[in-house]
């Protein structure tokens, strides 16, 4: 015991909460989606109801080491990259737009070669943007009011990267953007400003909404929602958490799993519902508010700018999509199609929200050593 606890204490840096819930969100995943695969493996690999379970938790490992090295470098370096990825973020989303892997109506996706493994660039986009953001904000704390010089080229790159990811991911842009909006309020860009921005963001959606892959979709489901025409995933998710109860019918006991698309995936809270109950449910809800307080709390402790904007970002980010894909199961929102951040069956989803916790648990670790000559300087000074 003694030996664990002196290798977590000399490997496992910045905010010892934050790796718990990771941990146990690893684990609940793992047995989600087992449950949630059983029956879908078994007819799709001829048998074989471990298939999925085995490549989950190989990711589910993947995504755990990307957090241990994303933790290991220090905060600051990340704003040295980030605007360089985010252009290019541009060509690759407008690439896989048109010659993408069509999943579902929509190329959110390309195939890596060699690993065959599909990647989508606009959860790359999404880390690039929230990064570079939290950097651009510090930097500009002086002169926050100069509209052309501080808060145009800002507007610019949320109004880009959004539009694009519209084209063919309408609920992942929408919530980027409003992600964006929290860390322009929390970085003081007066209130005239983020006006601006729904205005230019909403120029943006309206070309992807006419020449994009989900316009129709996105309307359809939003059109459902305030008719209250119920689509067949949710009545099967209603099905899912109304037959759980308060107590959950037990690991591995789902019935709907068979008739829930996705339910791996988009519906997995509706599983967790049905086996973990209401309790279940609320204890997972729990874990992520407990998370953004983490986060949020590793914003505030730190002594930058860029850190705190930084931590307070990605937090948003993370839990915002958590909660909406929360809700959506429970009818609380349109179908979105967004999946549950650390539990839901993924593949560079999954990694890239590793990345995401890493660079948290960096901000919360603090700032380490000198970046290195006149460009460490030139950092600390800016954030």
């Amino acid at each position: 015991m003694n030996s664990v606890k002196n290798w977590a204490y000399r490997n496992l840096k910045g905010d010892p909460v934050i790796w718990f819930i990771v941990l146990i969100f690893s684990l609940f995943s793992i047995m989600v989606v087992y449950s949630a695969t059983g029956s879908l493996a078994y007819k799709m690999m001829g048998g074989n109801t471990e298939y999925y379970l085995i490549k989950h938790s190989v990711l589910v490992l993947v995504s755990l080491v990307a957090i241990w090295l994303a933790h290991r470098l220090d905060y600051r370096y990340y704003s040295k990259v980030s605007k360089l990825v985010l252009w290019l973020c541009v060509p690759l989303l407008l690439f896989t737009w048109v010659f993408g892997t069509n999943i579902n109506e929509a190329s959110r996706w390309l195939t890596i070669p060699v690993i065959n493994q599909a990647f989508q660039p606009s959860d790359l986009a999404k880390l690039a943007l929230l990064v570079t953001l939290a950097s651009m904000l510090s930097k500009r704390q002086k002169s926050i009011d100069d509209f052309q010089k501080a808060i145009v080229p800002m507007l610019f790159w949320i109004g880009l990267i959004c539009g694009l990811i519209a084209l063919t991911n309408f609920s992942s842009a929408i919530l980027l953007f409003l992600t964006c909006m929290l860390v322009l309020f929390i970085g003081r860009v007066p209130v005239k400003y983020l006006a601006m921005l729904v205005l230019i963001c909403s120029a943006f959606g309206s070309v992807a909404f006419m020449v994009g892959q989900r316009g129709g979709t996105a309307m359809s489901r939003v059109e459902d929602f305030i008719n209250d025409d119920t689509p067949y995933q949710a009545k099967q998710a209603y099905i899912a958490i109304a037959s759980g109860g308060v107590i959950g019918k037990g690991p591995g006991q789902s019935d709907q799993r068979n008739f829930l698309p996705h339910p791996y995936s988009d519906f997995i809270y509706a599983i967790v519902l049905e086996e973990y109950g209401l309790i279940g449910g609320i204890v997972i809800l729990f874990l992520y508010l407990a998370l953004l307080y983490r986060g949020m709390k590793a914003a505030e402790d730190n002594d930058r700018a860029y850190g705190g904007l930084l931590s307070a970002g990605l937090s948003f980010a993370l839990v915002m999509q958590a909660l909406v894909n929360m809700g959506v199961a429970v009818g609380l929102g349109p179908v979105t199609g967004l999946t549950l951040p650390f539990i839901s069956m993924g593949g560079t989803s999954q990694l890239f929200a590793g990345i995401a916790l890493g660079i948290i648990l960096s901000v919360s670790r603090g700032e380490r050593g000198n970046l290195g000559g006149t460009i460490g300087n030139q950092y600390k000074e800016a954030a």
